[in-house]
């Protein structure tokens, strides 16, 4: 089988009868049997791969958060330790009671004040994984519905092209 190069395009010359030689009917059915069930399998072996990076992405930032809290309750673990030694002194104790549990003196008034911490926490807004996946989806679905209308629209206009022409 020799090559030819042709416009800085590489051919390859077959005979004569492999140029004009048709397919043949069972050779057609088995394309027509085989193509579909090698797109399912493609299809199948992408979307496999595509929920197993989700997971394991998902499993990854469950870890980097679980780690997170671990050292967090390790300082608290030191937090509290050091809060039983000094539970142990007397003053200590009625500054803390009256502080946290609006114990008082007589004579003394309680005002109590919003923080900002509690002021962020009550308009906290959280993003959850279910509504980006969802978005995706209804984005993919709307794209795919662009491109069905838009082959549409080129049929049509093509088919009344052929009309104009006849």
């Amino acid at each position: 089988m020799p090559i030819i190069l042709k416009n800085d395009i590489l051919l390859l010359e077959y005979g004569d009868d492999m140029a004009n030689k048709k397919m043949s009917k069972s050779s057609k059915r088995r394309l027509t049997v085989i193509t579909p069930i090698v797109i399912l399998a493609i299809g199948y072996c992408a979307f496999t791969l595509i929920t197993t990076a989700i997971s394991i992405y998902k499993l990854n930032v469950e870890e980097a958060e679980l780690k997170e809290e671990l050292n967090n309750l390790k300082g608290d673990s030191k937090d509290l330790k050091n809060e039983i030694n000094r539970l142990q002194d007397k003053d200590y104790v009625a500054r803390y009671a009256r502080e946290n549990y609006l114990y008082t003196r007589d004579g003394e008034y309680v005002i109590k004040a919003l923080d900002e911490d509690e002021k962020k926490k009550e308009n906290k807004f959280e993003i959850k994984d279910e509504y980006i996946m969802g978005g995706c989806i209804l984005l993919g679905t709307l794209v795919l519905f662009y491109i069905i209308l838009k082959v549409k629209k080129s049929k049509k206009k093509k088919k009344l092209k052929k009309k104009r022409k006849k």
